[in-house]
């Protein structure tokens, strides 16, 4: 606990320069001496508070180190193999949120406890873990390159979404069907491999060869469809989204995350779609 900081705390230096700053006006005509006392015992408080503050922040830097250590220790005898990267305080003393990859989870400071689930604020009726892992997303989905994802881009485009998708999925084929009239409301589908089957499968490799076309819109239409399309090898990113999908939390296709990273439930009719993601 931090006591009273007297003036005997202020460093000599500090009277050193005091001094010398009375020598210096003490030279210069017509200069009060109620003034320069008043101006000193301000320089005095200011070195004072300084001084407090600087020991108020060496405590908290400490504290935050302490705890810090604490939680990734815990975390480390749980699952060494996972990363933090962000540790933050919650609403609830004591509680604190652990950023590992793009999931949340909390802990208690000395990271003997670990908490995985959703924190809701009931007076603000808000999801405060969904809203931290839906940055997370769209931090992940904003770092891909133009060039890995096909675009169907939307007429004046209003709205951005990201679908992983898998050729042989119901709905994706559904929602591809409904491309034509999701463009002309403004909707634009940038589309990411997730092949179900994992990323050796047939249709992983299928996919492949779409990524590889040299009119991928085309031959994503024509995969959808059940129809041929030419076998072309390339570097392609099919296995990279296929390990983001699982990174972000892809359980089943299609996948649908607006640019803000929030969710949007599965294939739903244009209408009822854009409702969604307008509101």
């Amino acid at each position: 606990m931090l006591g009273m900081v007297h003036d005997n705390a202020i460093p000599d230096q500090v009277h050193v320069f005091l001094s010398n700053v009375i020598s210096d006006w003490n030279g210069q005509a017509g200069f009060e001496s109620g003034r320069l006392n008043h101006y000193l015992a301000g320089v005095i408080n200011l070195r004072i508070v300084l001084f407090a503050l600087f020991c108020l922040l060496s405590v908290n830097i400490s504290a935050n180190d302490a705890i810090k250590r604490g939680i990734t220790s815990g975390l480390y005898r749980l699952a060494p193999e996972l990363e933090i990267t962000g540790i933050s305080r919650t609403p609830v003393d004591g509680l604190y949120q652990v950023i590992v990859g793009p999931d949340v989870i909390y802990m208690t400071a000395d990271g003997n406890f670990v908490l995985k689930g959703d924190l809701i604020d009931i007076n603000q009726r808000r999801n405060l873990t969904e809203s931290v892992r839906a940055v997370n997303r769209a931090a992940l989905l904003g770092g891909i390159r133009d060039e890995d994802y096909i675009e169907f881009r939307g007429n004046e485009s209003r709205h951005t979404l990201y679908v992983f998708t898998d050729i042989d999925c119901g709905y994706c084929r559904k929602l591809h069907q409904d491309m034509p009239e999701l463009n002309a409301r403004g909707i634009s589908v940038r589309y990411l491999a997730y092949p179900r089957a994992g990323s050796g499968s047939g249709s992983a490799i299928e996919m492949a060869y779409v990524w590889c076309a040299k009119d991928r819109q085309v031959a994503l239409t024509r995969a959808k469809s059940n129809r041929r399309i030419d076998a072309v090898k390339c570097d392609n990113p099919v296995a990279e989204q296929y390990a983001l999908g699982k990174q972000i939390g892809v359980r089943g296709t299609p996948a649908i995350y607006t640019e803000t990273g929030r969710v949007i439930p599965g294939y739903m009719p244009p209408d009822r779609l854009l409702r969604q993601i307008s509101h």
